[in-house]
């Protein structure tokens, strides 16, 4: 028997919670944040392991080296790792009046990532009932999300890189908390098949929601990796190869993909 489920849009009698009202606030609260942010880029790429962060902290200096003021939000909450390659150490986030002010990374890259907020080497573990855990994780984690973009005071700036896990959900959470469009994004792979199965999934969501694709970064190139995935996506989602980073990669290669971005 199918489940009828009702959403917030379904109904039609009082609403003692408020739940519109209250999705309205957030909403309005991520679009007012962001008001000074030129463009949102999600760098993803739907499987772990291709380097997405590594992509994301150097493609951000390399912003900021040419004099483009740039954030990167961390939205791997349980795998964060932005604070160490942006060279922020354990650098504490400071709340002044009704804003949590970004830390400052390597070159002037403005950061929020949860290793800012948790003790050295412990998981993130939300408070909440013992029993059922899987019901409310996946909410509180989308909430954790809802406020790095929300409550974040990120000023004036020419991108915010959101260096998303692998998986889609959290993409998929980022377009729902953005005003419409959905951010560009901009794919990583390995040159492995199973790098380029994994990419075209998540490509193909993107896609679903109305995203941009700004174009595919093969990570890893000449490592000992075969195959021809940055090429072969190029091809069938119609977008170019931005850069092939080396597996020693110098400043160079993250120059070249900033002038693209």
């Amino acid at each position: 028997m199918p489940l009828n489920i009702r959403t917030y849009h379904d109904l039609t009698d009082a609403d003692v919670s408020g739940l519109p009202e209250q999705i309205g606030a957030q909403r309005g609260r991520v679009a007012a944040r962001l008001a000074g942010v030129g463009r949102v880029i999600a760098v993803m790429s739907g499987k772990g392991g291709v380097g997405k962060s590594f992509v994301t902290a150097h493609l951000a200096r390399a912003l900021a080296r040419r004099g483009r003021p740039v954030g990167v939000l961390d939205a791997d909450l349980n795998g964060p790792t932005a604070a160490g390659l942006l060279g922020a150490g354990r650098a504490a986030l400071v709340v002044e009046d009704d804003a949590v002010l970004p830390a400052t990374g390597t070159d002037g890259v403005r950061l929020v990532s949860m290793d800012l907020l948790l003790e050295d080497g412990r998981p993130l573990a939300f408070r909440g009932p013992a029993a059922d855990r899987f019901v409310w994780r996946g909410a509180m984690e989308a909430a954790a999300l809802r406020e790095f973009l929300a409550d974040v005071a990120w000023g004036k700036l020419d991108r915010l890189l959101v260096d998303l896990p692998p998986g889609l959900s959290r993409f998929e959470e980022l377009a729902d908390l953005l005003p419409a469009p959905p951010p560009a994004v901009l794919t990583v792979t390995i040159p492995t098949l199973e790098s380029r199965e994994a990419v075209r999934r998540a490509l193909r969501a993107a896609l679903a929601r109305g995203a941009e694709v700004l174009g595919v970064v093969e990570n890893m190139v000449g490592s000992g990796f075969a195959g021809n995935a940055g090429d072969a996506l190029a091809a069938e989602f119609g977008v170019p190869v931005l850069a092939r980073i080396p597996w020693h990669p110098g400043p160079d290669s993250w120059d070249r993909l900033a002038e693209q971005l």
